[in-house]
């Protein structure tokens, strides 16, 4: 007979414990979960710059269409060019896509991604672009889909 009030206490408590992070902003703050206070290291080190992930369409052995997707990123060591990179961002990743198209679309139904020349050409157009060498091209995940 009693379920009803405990049902009843239980859904006042829960609905107090959501509330609280309103009622004590600080609360958040402290426990870690607010913005943080200085620059955040990546996961790359500080050197480092995050190029959002390339996709391509391919074909699959069964003749559907497949996607290839590659995540890379740009390690910049010296200041003045890792600044030029960042505002060169979407020039590289344009030219990273346009690259990553035409090798997927060379590519034969089945076959797996070369690696190494997606590497060669990657880094070719990060120079290219940047103007001079110094940014070196970090490869990461390759998935086909």
């Amino acid at each position: 007979m009693m379920w009803p009030c405990v049902a009843m206490q239980r859904r006042q408590i829960l609905s107090a414990l959501a509330l609280l992070p309103l009622v004590l902003p600080g609360a958040a703050l402290a426990s870690g979960g607010g913005e943080p206070k200085g620059e955040k290291k990546k996961g790359g080190g500080l050197s480092y710059i995050q190029i959002p992930t390339v996709t391509a369409t391919i074909l699959r052995r069964n003749g559907r269409r497949g996607v290839l997707t590659v995540e890379t990123g740009v390690d910049v060591a010296d200041e003045k060019l890792r600044v030029r990179a960042q505002q060169m961002l979407p020039r590289l990743r344009a030219a990273f896509v346009q690259s990553i198209q035409v090798y997927a679309s060379g590519l034969g139904t089945g076959s797996l991604p070369n690696a190494d020349f997606i590497a060669k050409e990657l880094q070719r157009e990060t120079d290219r672009v940047l103007g001079q060498k110094g940014a070196r091209l970090l490869l990461g995940t390759m998935l086909i889909n």
